[in-house]
């Protein structure tokens, strides 16, 4: 597998550390509201790497942190008048059901930076023995000039950083990219016991401090939104390497913007989006499937249109599904023909070619046109005089793929509702009575009702619409 390594700005084969195990750190929400549309494009590129390293047959290991204290989570709490433990449990338990709805599954484990303060104020501590770090009134800072590699992951340097900065009168960092590891207490604010003083973390230390005590102190992957490859990632691996002396992510992979009707998603510009509110207009899985449409570092543009293309694409695969379990029903044990094996040799080569185009840098786009040639041949080849094992064996391989997508998650209808099952029953009974104006009239009763019905030799095909 190939993957392009934001670090060294190329592709590079994917080597993990240990054969058989991948160890994935991505970075998670700050649970002081609803995530954004924006927030959902590497929840769910990430969730689709893990899912088809774990398709290959690697052991991965996925750490998503939940950012649990800072600065916008103290002002929203104040606001409201709770505490920030009550704010974080709160986002964190909406993030979970926005998550599920884009088919996004659970990390393996999901720290909260709270919950590690004294891991992160070893930290601190250990880069403060070394020499990289320097205390102002309770204030801990990163020194980037003692850091010979900083700006490495970004190509910053800090000569053009000093440069740009602009520097205020109080500012008592001795450079102005030099970053707070630990913040001493403001007034009204919670804070933990610390070397330096009540305080609480800097946003960039929980990350190291988390990544590091559940992958350890080198790890295969780092993945997240190119808006945090500077300062965040950068940061990350100044003070983790100082710290260690080692090497901290193998592998970078950072996804490309979201652009709302052609324009910079914004809050100014009003079209800024969390995804509760994207739920509310559109099918949470024609989200994920608009987001997959396009290669993760590419910027994507979403609006209606683009929306309404990817349900279009989703409900064909999900049409191609529904009939082959409709075939599969009704279909013989017999041996497979000549043409059915020549037709399962078809299938394995698309296969093959959505593993190919997964190993070039997660390039989803290519897997799922892969996966829309699959469901081509099958929707041409087979029909009612179709064998069970061909049909059985195209629905696993089209299950398999779809799945490393998170794609197809809704199950086929087992039954269908009462008042449904009995317009079905009755269109049957007028077809049999050649009553053809009241066949017609329960087709489009159970179209209104959201039911297409498909007349095969085998009978009524109703599907949800």
């Amino acid at each position: 597998m190939q993957i392009y390594n934001s670090q060294t700005r190329k592709k590079e084969e994917f080597v993990p550390l240990t054969p058989g195990k991948v160890g994935i750190y991505a970075c998670g929400p700050t649970v002081y509201d609803y995530f954004h549309i924006g927030n959902a494009r590497p929840f769910i590129v990430f969730d689709v790497l893990r899912r088809y390293l774990t398709h290959r047959g690697y052991e991965v290991t996925f750490v998503q942190n939940f950012t649990d204290i800072d600065d916008k989570m103290i002002r929203r709490a104040n606001e409201e008048g709770i505490t920030v433990k009550e704010l974080g449990d709160r986002f964190i338990a909406e993030y979970y059901k926005d998550a599920a709805s884009l088919g996004v599954r659970p990390a393996t484990v999901h720290p909260r930076a709270t919950e590690h303060m004294q891991d992160i104020i070893n930290l601190v501590k250990t880069l403060q023995d070394k020499g990289y770090a320097y205390e102002v009134d309770g204030d801990v800072y990163f020194d980037t000039q003692k850091d010979q590699g900083y700006g490495k992951l970004s190509g910053q340097n800090l000569d053009d950083l000093e440069a740009g900065a602009r520097i205020d009168v109080d500012d008592v960092k001795k450079h102005p990219a030099d970053f707070a590891l630990w913040k001493a207490q403001k007034p009204g604010e919670p804070a933990w016991e610390s070397p330096w003083g009540m305080g609480r973390p800097g946003w960039h230390i929980e990350c190291s401090a988390m990544s590091m005590k559940y992958l350890g102190k080198t790890f295969d992957i780092h993945a997240g939104g190119k808006d945090l490859l500077f300062p965040h990632h950068e940061n990350e691996v100044a003070q983790s390497e100082c710290a260690t002396g080692q090497p901290f992510a193998r592998y970078w992979m950072h996804n490309g913007f979201i652009n709302i009707d052609n324009e910079k998603m914004s809050k100014s510009l009003g079209n800024f989006f969390t995804v509760r509110d994207i739920v509310k207009e559109y099918n949470p899985e024609d989200v994920r499937m608009f987001m997959l449409s396009a290669h993760y570092r590419s910027p994507v543009n979403f609006s209606r249109d683009m929306v309404a293309q990817a349900h279009a694409s989703l409900q064909r695969l999900y049409t191609a599904r529904d009939h082959m379990l409709f075939l599969s029903k009704s279909a013989k044990d017999q041996p497979l023909s000549q043409e059915e094996n020549a037709l399962l040799e078809k299938i394995a080569a698309h296969a093959q070619r959505f593993d190919d185009a997964m190993d070039d840098d997660l390039n989803t786009a290519d897997a799922m046109g892969a996966i829309f040639e699959l469901v081509k041949d099958a929707n041409v080849s087979l029909n009612d005089q179709s064998s069970k094992a061909v049909i059985e064996k195209i629905l696993a391989v089209l299950t398999e793929l779809t799945d490393v997508l998170g794609l197809l998650a809704k199950k086929a209808d087992d039954g269908l509702p009462a008042e449904i099952q009995e317009m079905v029953d009755a269109r049957a009974q007028a077809r049999k009575e050649r009553n053809w104006k009241r066949s017609d009239e329960l087709r489009d009763a159970l179209a209104a009702a959201g039911y297409l019905v498909k007349d095969t030799p085998q009978g009524q095909n109703v599907t949800k619409a």
